[in-house]
């Protein structure tokens, strides 16, 4: 019996979300919809210009390892946080959310705990500014081969290889989880993400398990204008690929297995969190067996859930939306 039914390994940042208008993103040079990485500097700036700020542990794969805590399941995250009050609350607050944060805060260093502005415009677009600060310093030394080992399925965050120690903690959690007989798979994070490590990832969709991104990041890997092209690539050399697309219907294949997943429409409040919580959704199907279409509803539902409110985590219990769509 493996302690946990899935490990994430990402980087630990605390999410600072405000409401912002266009004219205020304009005015301060940030581009919207997508993750900007910044430089300290940068983002004691925008920290500053935040009016109402709200402040939650985030990252991508820990956001996704808290909405299958809220699913019941067993969780674990692989980070880097300093020992401050930002990563004192950061891994405190991981805790009560259930999901084991498995690296005690680092004392001394130079680099605080990572943290990104988020800046949330009236349709629900989300446009994130990042500094990684301590979290750019995860690598192998941070991943216990016993904890990684001890998963039956271990989710990888794509930006990770934007540093080489975080490309080889990746790598060495990789490793351990498969070589115990457990599942590895990554999320592509994000199109510009997938442009810087482009190679890297190609080798990954044909070496993992799973890989889980959505239509501009596959559009990106193999740099084509046509998804279905894109798609028929990746699932000729992956084990399970997932599609999503910005509410259109979602694919999946695995193998001559295809399911095509519809999207009931829903307005955004705040689309931070969206594709954090498709994956906790189809990774809770995917340890507990259900079939392709099952697991891809359950990553719809999830998503739905958390875009309907402020911040990047579920606010319901998905078991019970779950039920609530014959699902469970």
């Amino acid at each position: 019996m493996t302690k946990y039914d899935v490990i994430g390994i990402g980087n630990a940042i605390v999410d600072v979300l405000t409401r912002s208008d266009d004219s205020f993103l304009d005015l301060m040079g940030i581009q919207k919809g997508i993750m900007q990485l910044v430089e300290r500097e940068r983002g004691e700036l925008l920290y500053g210009s935040m009016e109402e700020r709200t402040q939650v542990p985030g990252g991508s794969v820990a956001n996704t390892m808290a909405g299958i805590g809220n699913l019941g399941l067993s969780t674990g995250f692989i980070g880097r946080v300093r020992d401050d009050a930002l990563g004192r609350f950061y891994a405190s607050e991981l805790e009560k959310g259930g999901t084991d944060f498995v690296n005690a805060p680092v004392p001394g260093g130079e680099l605080p705990t990572s943290r990104s502005m988020i800046f949330i415009s009236p349709d629900g677009e989300r446009s994130m500014n990042t500094y990684l600060g301590i979290s750019a310093e995860l690598g192998p030394d941070d991943v216990s081969e016993t904890v990684a080992a001890d998963a039956r399925i271990l989710f990888l965050e794509g930006y990770l290889y934007d540093k080489p120690k975080g490309k080889q903690a990746f790598q060495a959690a990789s490793r351990a989880t498969r070589a115990a007989g457990g599942m590895a798979g990554i999320a592509l994070s994000d199109p510009f993400c997938v442009d810087r490590h482009r190679g890297d990832f190609r080798t990954l969709v044909k070496e993992l398990d799973y890989v889980i991104g959505n239509e501009h990041e596959w559009l990106s890997l193999y740099e084509t204008d046509d998804l279905g092209t894109a798609l028929e690539t990746a699932a000729g050399e992956s084990g399970l690929v997932v599609c999503t697309r910005s509410g259109q219907d979602v694919v999946v294949v695995r193998g001559d297995e295809e399911a095509v997943v519809p999207v009931r429409a829903v307005t955004p409040v705040d689309a931070t969190g969206a594709g954090d919580q498709f994956a906790a959704g189809f990774l809770y199907g995917l340890a507990t067996g259900a079939d392709l279409a099952t697991s891809g509803r359950m990553g719809c539902v999830a998503a739905a859930e958390v875009i309907g409110h402020v911040g990047p985590r579920p606010e319901a219990d998905l078991k019970d939306l779950f039920r609530a769509e014959g699902l469970i």
